[in-house]
């Protein structure tokens, strides 16, 4: 097992001080009531990532905030967010998690491997997310921006606010993680001659709303996602 994890350490550059830590990390839910079927939630919790997982995502996000505010100085808070956004969505981390090979350390309950589950994007995302909440809770907060930098050294190089964005995916994604509804889009308006239409699209979602416009309905809705996004990340804490 120590020669797996050893491995592990390998690919990403950093060799936990506590190896249970590092263990943890890789458990998901479904493994860890394999291992304690008559275990009460309290033991089973202790055992697999999520809570790893949880403060992983905080961290993530605060690692990346800062990397991109020390790349771009002179950008909007807006364009700050977006590629925030981008950068931590669950689609860039399970592209990372994948090319780091992760799914094949990953501890996954009988029922859950059979399904696919080492392959499954949302959990080798998670996992990412549990790998960078147990770096900070092994060494604290400047190794584990140290880490993030490193894993996300390709995406922080590359970003820019003006690279083309799935608007609408990432806000899809930011309300799921709040838990929220997902948004509702409306064609408002549509005017101009049949070959230049400009299409009206408000973005509604449970605690605002926003608008946008474009040349087609598609890109009057990305438009408003846009907006929304930067709303939200505008009245967050």
């Amino acid at each position: 097992m120590r020669k797996d994890l050893a491995k592990l350490e390998q690919r990403l550059g950093y060799r936990f001080n506590d190896a249970a830590i590092f263990e943890r990390a890789l458990a998901h839910r479904s493994y860890a009531h394999e291992r304690l079927p008559d275990g009460t939630e309290e033991e089973v919790r202790r055992l697999h990532n999520e809570s790893f997982e949880f403060i992983g995502d905080s961290v993530l996000g605060l690692a990346i905030s800062e990397a991109l505010y020390q790349r771009h100085p002179d950008t909007s808070e807006g364009g700050l967010t977006l590629m925030k956004h981008q950068l931590v969505s669950a689609d860039t981390c399970a592209r990372l998690a994948e090319g780091l090979g992760l799914g094949e350390f990953m501890r996954v309950g009988k029922g859950e491997e059979k399904t696919g589950g080492k392959k499954k994007h949302a959990l080798l995302a998670d996992m990412l997310e549990a790998i960078i909440g147990a770096v900070f809770l092994d060494s604290g907060y400047v190794a584990a921006r140290a880490f993030v930098g490193r894993i996300f050294q390709e995406e922080l190089r590359t970003a820019t606010p003006k690279k083309a964005i799935d608007f609408k995916t990432l806000l899809q994604e930011t309300l799921q993680a709040r838990k929220s509804p997902s948004p509702a889009y409306t064609v408002t308006s549509a005017e101009g001659p049949p070959h230049a239409r400009t299409f009206h699209v408000e973005c509604r979602w449970d605690r605002g709303v926003a608008s946008g416009s474009g040349t087609s309905i598609k890109q009057a809705e990305m438009e408003a996602a846009s907006r929304a996004l930067e709303h939200i990340a505008g009245h967050s804490e």
